[in-house]
């Protein structure tokens, strides 16, 4: 899937818009015709391409979900998702032996990364940030509903997304509370992204602010929101984030984390299980259980803990002060 989606099979097809030989397709793409043919072979067995013979050839074409997910042009596409995955992901899986005997981050083997720098190699490129924010904002165009809508957050008006990339659950969260201002925080490159490529006209809820929440000044409001955020930090840095956001939050407040979640028992679900190996080889941090979740809120100072599964990947949990 990775290697279809970057030489572009899927985008092939759609712009044709109608079935093509492996011939055909690797005309196009200047590849082998039967290198092509066993991807394409693969494909059809993933359930990613459709296959008819016509007069002895094969001819292939996408399936729906491909069309939907898998074409770079299509409002719902995943191709950046599949890519981030594909040059980083992919890559440091690789070392996932090494990871478990060192309980460390494998970017500087997989990448050439220092460990210390990890998080640079989203920004070795104007490419590659922009892969990575595509990246981040398509699974909320997927999952932001369930996610904003697992709690009632009509009663906060003022709201503060810390690390929120291009402002898709921002969108979100405006949507379903139109009464809501929404400011997005995150690095200022990421902002600059956000601002020129995500936002429109009508966003005149969301506002941003480029800084570093380790380091920088969190401002007051009614609800954080933490998406995809306390899953890479240890528990060090979680509770220093922790702290610092009840220190911000008025009275009545709450934060939000949006993040995988692993069973209490260990036994699942089998996403949240390989994500966090996956946290284990790229970051510092990991999965955990809705009752670590409490006792991180509960350790900064927040109370009245609450935890919603959505019906997607996320679960939702809630802390208020």
């Amino acid at each position: 899937m990775f290697t279809a989606c970057e030489l572009g099979i899927f985008d092939v097809l759609h712009d044709i818009g109608e079935p093509l030989s492996a011939a055909a397709i690797a005309s196009r793409l200047c590849t082998t015709v039967d290198g092509t043919e066993r991807l394409l072979d693969a494909c059809v067995g993933l359930k990613l391409l459709k296959v008819q013979m016509v007069n002895n050839d094969a001819m292939y074409s996408n399936t729906e979900v491909s069309s939907v997910y898998l074409v770079k042009s299509s409002p719902k596409t995943l191709f950046h998702m599949m890519m981030h995955h594909s040059q980083t992901f992919y890559k440091c899986w690789h070392f996932l032996p090494q990871a478990i005997r060192e309980g460390s981050s494998q970017y500087e083997r997989a990448l050439g990364i220092p460990s210390k720098d990890t998080f640079e190699v989203l920004y070795r490129s104007d490419e590659e940030m922009m892969t990575l924010v595509y990246h981040m904002d398509a699974i909320w165009n997927i999952s932001g509903k369930d996610v904003i809508q697992a709690f009632d957050l009509s009663e906060f008006h003022t709201v503060f997304d810390i690390g929120g990339c291009s402002g898709a659950i921002a969108k979100q969260f405006v949507s379903a509370y139109p009464g809501s201002m929404v400011t997005v925080m995150d690095l200022p490159k990421v902002i600059e992204i956000a601002k020129k490529y995500f936002m429109t006209e009508n966003d005149h809820q969301i506002s941003f602010l480029g800084g570093d929440f380790f380091n920088d000044t969190i401002p007051e409001a009614d609800l954080y929101i933490l998406c995809r955020v306390i899953h890479d930090w240890s528990e060090d840095k979680c509770l220093q984030l922790l702290k610092k956001i009840y220190h911000s939050c008025r009275p009545g407040g709450a934060v939000l984390i949006i993040e995988f979640h692993l069973n209490e028992d260990r036994s699942g679900p089998l996403t949240s299980q390989l994500r966090s190996l996956t946290m284990l080889v790229m970051t510092e941090g990991k999965e955990r259980t809705p009752s670590e979740y409490r006792k991180l809120l509960a350790d900064s100072g927040f109370r009245d803990f609450e935890f919603r599964v959505t019906g997607k990947m996320y679960g939702a949990f809630l802390g208020r002060k």
